[in-house]
């Protein structure tokens, strides 16, 4: 119940009145301090609680002796009222309650550590997005990102050479480049084809770097004879951030596909090198993968992509794989994963 009171002249015919109907009267209460105080300091709804129970509600009071003036929140005008008619301490008690509520509302939330926002981010840098809902996996090093009838699709790719077979690791095996020597053999792959095929002409690869990411390849280092080409290494990741990277058009023989030297000091260079096309790198945030995207687009055929060390040794450990548009999908491929939308279930609030 909200009331507005009668100006001063009927209240005071009322208490005449009563005098004269000789009704007791209560005692005198002492008047209450000239305070001059808001409800709450800056202009805010607020309640000044009568006793009767009812309340008026009011943008700002202020006590003066006996009266409470107060600026009325549904009619903006300043009006008074009698101070003993006001329950001050419900008036108070609704004032504190509500006066935390506004300051818990307002407190902004608490700052995240930076070392939980750092791991977190550590965290996504091992699985990046690399097209709409399509993500680099854990447990792959070289995979490349091609588009089958329009969809992406990561193919893993297996590093491979005609000692070393085929591994997921990261094997280094170098051979030294005469820059000025005739173009010649360095690898020879079995087949005529890689078991992976590429339906576009510039398939961007990725390849993990380092090792600090916790997970455990598997498997023993492997050991070849390099018959003087230097030494063998082992690495889990899929490269190095150190080296350079080409993609090699191999040539098609009977039952086998050979990868001939090329000139490493031409590289970046004007002018281009027959079959070599090379490659921009960039570093994901993060650190844990490396990007590698075709500076020209790729003639359809076999490629291998090749490590350059150094300035005189690449290594024979290759990434092989095919462009040709209309070759069937490839195998153990990863395709996106949408993102399912948060369902809350109904449930049965009396399941017995």
């Amino acid at each position: 119940m909200r009331i507005r009171f009668a100006p001063w002249s009927c209240v005071a015919v009322l208490a005449a009145a009563c005098a004269g109907a000789g009704l007791a009267q209560p005692a005198p209460q002492q008047p209450l301090p000239d305070v001059s105080k808001t409800a709450a300091g800056a202009p805010h709804r607020s309640r000044l609680i009568l006793k009767d129970g009812s309340y008026q509600i009011v943008m700002s009071y202020q006590v003066k002796g006996k009266v409470v003036s107060y600026v009325s929140a549904e009619r903006g005008t300043t009006e008074e009222i009698p101070a003993d008619l006001i329950d001050w301490d419900a008036t108070h008690k609704w004032e504190r309650q509500h006066t935390v509520a506004d300051e818990s509302a307002q407190t902004p939330a608490p700052a995240i550590d930076p070392e939980l926002l750092k791991e977190e981010a550590d965290r996504a840098a091992l699985t990046p997005e690399v097209a709409p809902d399509l993500k680099l996996p854990e447990l792959d090093s070289a995979l490349a990102l091609d588009y089958f009838h329009g969809t992406p699709e990561l193919v893993p790719l297996v590093q491979s050479a005609g000692e070393l077979n085929h591994t997921t690791g990261h094997n280094i095996l170098k051979l030294a480049i005469n820059p000025h020597a005739a173009s010649h053999q360095i690898v020879q792959l079995k087949g005529v084809e890689a078991a992976v095929q590429m339906h576009v002409d510039a398939p961007v690869i990725y390849l993990r770097l380092g090792d600090d990411s916790g997970i455990s390849h598997g498997g023993t280092p492997l050991t070849v004879d390099t018959h003087g080409a230097g030494g063998v290494q082992t690495d889990s990741s899929g490269g190095s951030a150190d080296s350079g990277y080409v993609m090699v058009r191999a040539d098609v023989r009977t039952d086998t596909r050979v990868v001939a030297s090329f000139n490493i000091g031409m590289l970046g260079g004007v002018r281009q090198q027959e079959d070599v096309v090379e490659t921009t790198s960039e570093v994901l945030p993060g650190g844990h993968w490396m990007k590698l995207t075709p500076k020209h687009p790729l003639d359809f055929g076999e490629y291998a992509l090749i490590e350059v060390v150094s300035d005189k040794e690449v290594n024979l450990g290759v990434w092989d794989f095919g462009v040709h548009p209309v070759a069937p999908e490839n195998r153990d491929v990863i395709k996106p994963q949408p993102r399912r939308p948060v369902t809350l279930e109904r449930r049965n609030p009396n399941p017995n």
